[in-house]
């Protein structure tokens, strides 16, 4: 994936940001800023509208131009399954679920450089980070968890000199990561080698600075 332009952009073009959310501890050791400025992520726009289009299409039989809402439908039935345990479970049930996909670059799947997938496009045919970390996302949201204590987090991997994506979900005052990466979910104080540059839900998006 390629995380340079939705990097550079914000720093560029700065709307106007808030205060650091009060009930969230900062990711990875930084200070935050919050903006509801969402014009700038287009990416994460379209692959949240391309997630209720799915869910609105699942009226009715499935058939090739209803594709990916029929796979959209395999994650309402696990989510649905799951919906009444505690959210702990919910966590680990989803991390485990999507990280059994296997990782597959924007360019082959859809021969683009960067791609922000839909849960349905995922399940079928499967993504890269940030797409791993939407369907979690997703999945959460559809099992009952707080759309507003989760946060997709694009981060740079100062092992890997990579961008990278993770999930962040906050439970009784701790953020915990989700990461295709790591097989477990994990507090994000254990994990020292992700910079986070931004994190973003459906209401508001934060920057991260040292």
């Amino acid at each position: 994936m390629r995380w340079w332009f939705l990097i550079l952009v914000p720093a560029l073009v700065i709307p106007p940001l808030g205060r650091a959310r009060a009930d969230a501890p900062g990711l990875f050791g930084t200070s935050e800023k919050e903006s509801s400025n969402m014009s700038l992520f287009t990416n994460w726009n379209q692959a949240v509208a391309r997630a209720v289009e799915e869910k609105s299409k699942l009226a009715g039989t499935c058939d090739d131009k209803k594709m990916n809402a029929c796979h959209y439908k395999v994650l309402l039935d696990f989510t649905e399954k799951i919906r009444d345990k505690d959210d702990l479970f919910k966590i680990k049930n989803v991390n485990d679920f999507m990280n059994r996909a296997k990782y597959v670059t924007d360019q082959i799947n859809y021969n683009a450089p960067d791609y922000w997938a839909s849960p349905g496009q995922f399940i079928e045919k499967q993504g890269d980070c940030e797409d791993y970390a939407i369907a979690k996302y997703i999945a959460l949201k559809l099992a009952g968890f707080p759309a507003d204590k989760m946060r997709v987090v694009a981060v740079q991997d100062l092992n890997l000199k990579v961008g990278h994506a993770v999930l962040a979900v906050y439970v009784d005052g701790k953020a915990l990561i989700l990461d295709n990466q790591i097989k477990q979910v994990v507090d994000s104080s254990s994990v020292k080698h992700y910079q986070p540059v931004f994190s973003i839900n459906e209401k508001a998006w934060w920057r991260h600075t040292k």
